[in-house]
């Protein structure tokens, strides 16, 4: 409808060129984590807004270190069963927090969705922000 602003957005974990999507079963799970233990992805996020005034995007990158992981950690995080509907097989907010031991760039893309990105995107199409609205 005119007025209307759409906002679009996905995200995708990044290892070495590979997309580490949801994982199909546990064992796909494990697989993904021993891949992320020990090393660096990039997490990226598409984002695009779309108004009467046109349809702008971006993209965002950050870069998630994880530790060492033992295969025990690996079973017993697995066996909580947060990582089974998470790409890259991990929720940086959930329980993996623990396995996380640095975050380049923005921490909500790697939960989810880049806010101060997401937030300039529709200020920028004519959204006032909550803070912005006058009660």
């Amino acid at each position: 409808m005119e007025g209307d602003i759409v906002l679009a957005a996905d995200t995708a974990v990044v290892l070495t060129g590979e997309i580490l999507g949801k994982p199909r079963d546990r064992e796909d799970a494990r697989r993904m984590l021993r891949m992320l233990s020990g090393r660096s992805h990039e997490v990226l996020s598409g984002v695009c807004v779309r108004a009467a005034g046109g349809e702008e995007a971006v993209e965002v990158r950050s870069e998630v270190s994880f530790a060492h992981l033992t295969e025990r950690q690996i079973a017993w995080y697995v066996e909580t069963g947060e990582p089974m509907d998470k790409a890259g097989a991990y929720a940086v907010q959930g329980l993996a927090a623990a396995f996380v031991s640095e975050v380049r760039g923005s921490v909500s893309n790697v939960i989810g969705l880049p806010l101060l990105e997401t937030l300039s995107l529709l200020k920028r199409s004519g959204l006032p922000l909550p803070w912005e609205v006058r009660t």
